[in-house]
């Protein structure tokens, strides 16, 4: 009997070894620090764990990579109780003619 060589992603669907040409889609996470009043709710729920607590303990993204991580689930936009986030997704045609 031959040996299924197809994995399985988590969905039960095949994955058939294929890269995928779509983009991922990128987003940007902005924050009001002036509205903010640090109660860590983004920092401790991010399911990515790229909010982190800077010098003054209001939440930042640090690295551009981690920005990148973001999947624009929302969750820290949705349970700010101080609606200090916004989560947008990222532009990255400037002009007309880019492709």
């Amino acid at each position: 009997m031959a040996e299924n060589k197809s994995k399985k992603n988590q969905t039960g669907a095949k994955q058939t070894g294929k890269k995928s040409t779509q983009k991922k889609e990128l987003f940007d996470v902005s924050f009001y620090h002036a509205w903010c009043k640090a109660c860590g709710i983004c920092m401790a729920f991010c399911p990515k764990g790229i909010i982190k607590a800077g010098k003054t303990g209001h939440p930042e993204i640090i690295r551009q990579e981690d920005q990148d991580k973001c999947f624009g689930c929302r969750f820290c936009e949705i349970h700010c109780p101080d609606f200090a986030i916004t989560v947008s997704p990222r532009n990255l045609k400037r002009r007309e003619n880019d492709v």
